[in-house]
This record gives C-alpha cells, structure tokens and sequence, in this order.
C-alpha cells in the first residue's frame, strides 16, 4: 500500500474517531438521562414524549424552509473569501429568515394543534398540549439557523461544546421537573429544552456575529437563493420525520403508550446511539467527496474507503451490542424495557447495511441532485412504514426491529442500483470482504443469542466479539500508518521523561 493511499485511511479513521468520539460524550449523558426518566416515567410516558418529540420535529421540518442546511453553503462561501461585510449582512439575512420560519412554525403548531390531537391520540383530547409546544417549534427553527452560521464558519469546536453543554442541560432540566410532575412534565421539559439549546448556541454565534437590527431593509429578498436550494432537504425532512411520526402514531393507535415507549427505547438503543460512529460523515466526508467533483475513479475511491473504515468500525460496538442488549436495556432504562430485547437484537443489523448505504447515498447529494435525493429518501420512507406495520401486525416488537433492518437492506439495494448507473459506482472487493466476514460474525453472534444456554452464550458471544475486534484491528493496522504515528509518540515521552 503507498504512503498516500495509507494517508487516506488514516484521514478518514481519525476524522471519524473524533466525531464519533464527541457524540459518545453526548450518548453517555444521554443514557444518564435516559436510565433516570425511564425509571420516572415507565415505558407510558416515554412513549407520550415520543409522540410529542415526533410531533414537534415534524412540525420544525415541514416549516423551516431548509434554513439549518442551506445557509452552510451560503456561508461557507462568504467565510472562504474572507468578505467581513458581505458575510456580516448575508448572516442578518439568515437570522431573519429564521426568525419569520419561527413565526410560521409556531402559528401552524398552534392551528394544527386540534387535528394533531385527534390524528396522535385515539384517547382525549390533547390540543392543548400541542399549542403548548409552539414556543419549542420556535425556539428549534432560530437554533437552526444560527448553527448554519457556526458550521458555515468552520467553528467546529463550538458546535462540539454546544452539543456537550445542551445534553448536560437536558439532563439537570428534565430529571427535576419529571421527578416532581411525571408526566404533567413532558410538554414543559420539551419547550425547556429548546430554550436551553438556543441560548447555548446564541452565546457562541453572536460573539461571533453580534446581533445587528440596523440596515435590516430587504433581507428576505436576499435569502431567496438559499431558501430554493433548501426547499429540496425540506420535503426529504419532512417525509422522514413525518414517517417517524406515522410509526409511533399507528403503534399507539394499535397497542399503547407503553408499546410505543418500547419502540422508541430500542430504536434509541441501536439507530440513534449505535449510529454514532456515522457522525463524521457529514463533517468531514460529505466535503471531501464534493470536492472530488465528477472525477468518477476518486469519487469511488472515496466512497469505498468510507465505507471500509466505517464497518471496521462500526462492527465490533454492534456484536458486542447484540450479546450485551439483555444487561444493557434494564441496566440503561428499567426491567420494565426488557421486552424491547428481542427487537433490538434483530434491529442491529440495520447499522451494519448503514455502514454500506449511507457513504453510497452521499454520491447524490455530492453531485446536487436534488430530486434524486428525495425520491430515494420517499422511496426509504415508505418502505419503512409499510414493513413496520405489516412487522408489527404479524410479529408485535420483534416485527418492529426486522422491519428496521430490511428498510435498510431496500434502502441500500435501491441507492446502491440508483448510483450504479446514474454515476457509474463500484463497489470495491474490499468492501465485499470485509462486509462478509463481519456480517457474519454478526450473524453468528445472533444466532448465539437465540439458541445458546447461559453457559454457551456468555463464552461463545464474547469471544466472537473478540473475534470481530482483531479482524478490524488488523486490517486497519495493515492499511494506516497511524500505529506507527501513535508508537512514536509514546517513544518521544517515555525518553523525555527518562
């Protein structure tokens, strides 16, 4: 292997330990957080914060005109041409446009709030409630838009401790109030938590970019480009939190608040949490892959050593997950979530083909095919809901956690299909291999799981585990230098202090 080609892995590792290790920060909070209420409010009323949360990203997504994603770009470009003036002004025409999709999302929050009810709840009438969360709708669409502009000026440490501060207030705001209200508390925690993520990110982008009211004459109409190119990631947002919604809408309309809180847990626990490796994608994948342009040889070069390194990754944490998942549920939540186990086991293997499909559905976003992008996600969207019904009539929770896994397995044959022939994609041998063996590894862990006595199970699952480990160790000690990097450096200190 060259020394650029070991450069390139050792790139993409690196970048993707470092996101995935800020966002293991926010998990482990996270799964404080999580273990408290869970124990507070049972499987119910985690479900009714389910519906609620659902209700209110569907909402934020339908109404903020794609502001969070587009202004990036328009930033981007200003920051990179070093224009203080016209960065100055085009960051007052996003906070304008933020503050006018704030408004617009609070009023339909407010006038939808009857139909939200009736269409959520087969029980009650929860109007209120949803009026109630109009301020959190608000509050989401000016943090949108003043996260473009952090991310927009490269200010990536900022946005980490953005992230890590908004857990932690997540954490010391909700467990109090849900302590002393339980379930009268999940509307105030909402609309608190939104406050508290605002002012966290204000704090850091108007030192930045100080507020400016002066000259604020025609900024909608300047931030009229932005908002057509965020229109596109406006509808894919909105079929995918609406598809979310649609889930825990019909799983509470079939069963109860209770199933709904099991769903919501196991899907915390594999494709919220388990996922977090993925979060380098769209920090420092996603530019890379832009940059190489229409070069089809590079943008498969690219694509496939993402994908590598994300499922050496990635698949030692999922095995462990699979045998683990019995401890972990009433260790993270509560013994009540134990019959969420069997769902989540089999859901796991959707992060395995996402380690695959996603790098691949890049290509389309790199490219600016804007269309393409959003028949693929409908196409995701509706497969997604009809398998969890049809899963969920036929097999209760279990079916819920096979039908995450088979959306993935359509999602990744259709974009895999889409990008074969629109731009000329191939999958490398490579990505063949490795994808074999650890999905088989991974199957066989399952397998374990299912038929094993306790004896068996606790030898056999970890030592699969262990197996899974080493083969990712040594190819990505085989193809990066940065083993070599990291043993000079403890020679260096070793001597220094000798």
């Amino acid at each position: 292997m060259t020394k650029e080609s070991a450069d390139s892995y050792s790139h993409v590792l690196k970048y993707t330990g470092i996101f995935g290790g800020v966002q293991g920060l926010n998990i482990l909070v996270s799964l404080v957080r999580n273990k408290l209420i869970a124990e507070i409010l049972g499987p119910g009323g985690m479900g009714l914060a389910s519906l609620f949360n659902s209700t209110v990203n569907f909402i934020s997504q339908a109404t903020n005109l794609g502001i969070s994603f587009s202004a990036v770009k328009h930033v981007s470009e200003l920051f990179d041409r070093g224009d203080k003036a016209a960065i100055s002004r085009f960051v007052m025409v996003v906070r304008a446009w933020s503050l006018l999709t704030a408004l617009l999302g609070m009023m339909v929050c407010i006038v939808a709030g009857p139909f939200l009810s009736g269409f959520t709840f087969s029980w009650g009438d929860h109007s209120l409630h949803f009026i109630l969360l109009a301020p959190a709708v608000g509050l989401i669409a000016i943090t949108g838009g003043e996260t473009a502009i952090l991310k927009g000026a490269r200010q990536l440490r900022s946005l980490a401790v953005v992230q890590i501060y908004s857990v932690l207030a997540a954490l010391f705001v909700s467990v109090p109030v849900y302590y002393v209200f339980n379930q009268s508390g999940i509307v105030p925690v909402i609309v608190l938590m939104a406050l508290a993520s605002m002012l966290l990110t204000i704090r850091h982008s108007y030192r930045l970019y100080p507020l400016r009211l002066r000259g604020a004459d025609g900024l909608l109409g300047q931030g009229m480009g932005m908002v057509r190119l965020g229109l596109a990631f406006v509808v894919a947002g909105v079929m995918g939190s609406g598809a979310e919604m649609l889930i825990r809408t019909f799983l509470n309309k079939a069963s109860d608040l209770d199933v709904v809180g099991l769903y919501n847990a196991g899907f915390m626990l594999t494709v919220t949490y388990a996922g977090m490796v993925f979060s380098a994608m769209e920090t420092d994948y996603f530019p890379r892959l832009s940059a190489v342009g229409s070069d089809v040889a590079k943008a498969n070069l690219t694509v496939n050593r993402q994908i590598e390194v994300s499922m050496l990754i990635v698949s030692p944490m999922l095995a462990v997950l699979i045998v683990t998942l019995p401890v972990l549920i009433p260790l993270l939540f509560s013994s009540r979530f134990l019959p969420v186990v069997g769902m989540a086991q089999v859901a796991v293997f959707s992060m395995y083909l996402k380690a695959v499909s996603l790098p691949v559905s890049y290509i389309t976003l790199a490219r600016g095919d804007s269309v393409g992008y959003m028949v693929l996600e409908a196409v995701y969207d509706v497969v997604l809901v009809a398998l969890i019904v049809v899963g969920y009539r036929h097999w209760g929770l279990f079916g819920t956690g096979a039908a995450l896994s088979l959306s993935y397995l359509a999602d990744l044959l259709v974009v895999g299909a889409y990008v074969y022939v629109r731009y000329h994609y191939r999958v490398s041998m490579p990505v063949v291999a490795y994808a074999a063996v650890q999905l088989s590894l991974g199957l066989a862990v399952y397998v374990v799981t299912l038929t094993a006595g306790p004896l068996v199970y606790w030898t056999l699952g970890p030592l699969l585990c262990l197996v899974s480990l080493l083969v990712s160790l040594h190819i990505l000690h085989r193809k990066t230098s940065l083993w070599a990097s990291l043993t000079g450096k403890l020679k260096k200190k070793f001597h220094r202090h000798a």
